[in-house]
């Protein structure tokens, strides 16, 4: 019964996630954001939101290794897997804001994560000062965005006309976000109950159970997402997205649980996992850097080093 949670939670997080990102992305393009941007921050947030809602439902739930787990594996899971698979199926052109602006802002954050969990614990002032840091960096993408030209902007737009997205109202798109987020919510509640009792009934950490299974399943609409840019060629959202997932999950997801809950962290994460999510953000970017696109080789590399990592994960 434990395993039909586990499927129907991951069913309903992926597909909450996907009518909450049509919404999303619709009411967007009304504002006339540039691709890029949408996929930095409404895609972006949009396929974070289940992460989100595991962590907060872990942490409400006195299980803060599914929270912190969630995050560091999805993470793990959006540069090695994520990326390698999107890489795989078309070559992603790497546009100069991602090597000047994006790259940098993630690891920032992801090195201001580790600093702040040396004492083993992310605390409500810590998350006010990673909200606040999203918030602005947000503010500023959009402005830039809004200021710098809309013509990438028709050309998603003319996308969406292919998937009968344009017929959508504002209403419409609102009824779409509103549902989303009632499929997430009810999802990672179904996510979370199942991976704890699985865990509980084999023996095996919660931990080890989020930085795997739970952080896999919540990165699918990443990966949903992404490959469905890279074949329409739509590469500035597939990076966007990817890198914006992993900026919210350290910055939206820990930060909003961080405030509500304060965060234990296991000294297993921070002794090795860590390193492993700091380790794939830095060595993308010489991937990015070298010809300005990630190819299929490239793409290989960080599939297998997913692998790996998954492989010494479990033993």
């Amino acid at each position: 019964m434990d395993y039909i949670f586990i499927i129907l939670g991951l069913i309903a997080l992926v597909g909450g996630g996907e009518i909450l990102v049509r919404g999303a992305t619709s009411i967007a393009l009304k504002f006339k954001i540039t691709p890029f941007v949408v996929g930095m921050t409404v895609v972006a947030f949009g396929t974070s939101a289940p992460e989100l809602l595991v962590s907060l439902s872990a942490a409400l739930d006195g299980s803060p290794d599914i929270s912190i787990g969630n995050v560091v594996g999805s993470n793990i899971a959006n540069i090695a897997l994520v990326l390698g698979a999107t890489a795989l199926v078309y070559p992603i052109r790497v546009s100069k804001t991602s090597l000047s602006v994006d790259w940098p802002m993630l690891m920032l954050a992801s090195l201001l994560f580790y600093f702040f969990i040396l004492n083993l614990k992310l605390e409500w002032y810590e998350g006010i000062i990673f909200v606040s840091i999203l918030a602005t960096f947000t503010i500023w993408m959009i402005r830039k965005s809004r200021k710098a030209g809309l013509k990438k902007t028709d050309e998603v737009s003319n996308d969406l006309d292919k998937e009968g997205m344009k017929e959508m109202n504002f209403w419409m798109s609102s009824l779409l976000i509103v549902g989303g987020c009632l499929a997430l919510v009810i999802g990672a509640d179904w996510l979370v109950y199942g991976a704890k009792n699985i865990a509980r009934s084999y023996d095996v950490s919660e931990s080890v159970i989020s930085l795997s299974m739970i952080a896999i399943g919540t990165s699918l609409p990443e990966l949903a997402t992404s490959i469905m840019a890279a074949f329409k060629k739509q590469t500035d959202i597939a990076i966007g997205n990817i890198l914006g997932s992993n900026l919210f999950n350290i910055l939206s997801i820990l930060g909003i649980t961080a405030i509500v809950k304060e965060i234990n962290v296991n000294e297993l994460i921070l002794q090795s996992d860590i390193f492993w999510m700091l380790g794939l953000s830095a060595v993308i970017f010489p991937m990015m850097l070298y010809e300005r696109d990630i190819s299929r080789s490239e793409g290989a590399i960080l599939v297998i080093a997913y692998s790996a990592y998954i492989y010494f994960l479990i033993q």
